[in-house]
């Protein structure tokens, strides 16, 4: 385990980045420690944004009660792994502040709003993977 400290960054992420997920090597390569899964506070929209490879969803904060909470993941890495993570990261994806459900605050996943134009509103799903999972059912009807 990674100590928290100013040498060490907390980060949340959404989607392609969660454990099992086609990104979430871009992580683990870096030597980020996984924290726990919560959720965040109820100011978020969740949507999926189209032509991304591999899909990705975006974050979209709120004003409080306009949105939901949103189940992310929140990761520990070390400053400069932070760094050269933040410098991989393609638009329309961003790197912001997201609020949790306990009141804390962490680095997180945004999505710029220009690529939300023509996103699905996935938000009533509470996170990725329950939309991913709703997707495979689909397809097995």
């Amino acid at each position: 385990m990674i100590p928290n400290s100013s040498h060490t960054v907390d980060l949340a992420v959404v989607g392609a980045h969660l454990r099992g997920m086609p990104l979430n090597h871009e992580l683990t390569e870096r030597g980020a420690v996984f924290l726990r899964e919560c959720q965040t506070a109820p100011c978020y929209k969740l949507f999926a944004l189209p032509g991304t490879t591999p899909p990705k969803p975006g974050l979209l904060r709120v004003h409080d009660g306009e949105g939901s909470a949103i189940v992310v993941e929140v990761w520990r890495l070390e400053v400069s792994a932070f760094g050269s993570f933040v410098a991989a990261i393609p638009a329309p994806m961003g790197i912001g502040v997201a609020r949790l459900d306990d009141g804390t605050e962490v680095k997180g996943f945004i999505a710029e709003p220009l690529a939300l134009d023509g996103a699905l509103d996935i938000t009533a799903f509470g996170g990725w993977r329950s939309y991913l999972a709703s997707l495979a059912a689909a397809q097995d009807a």
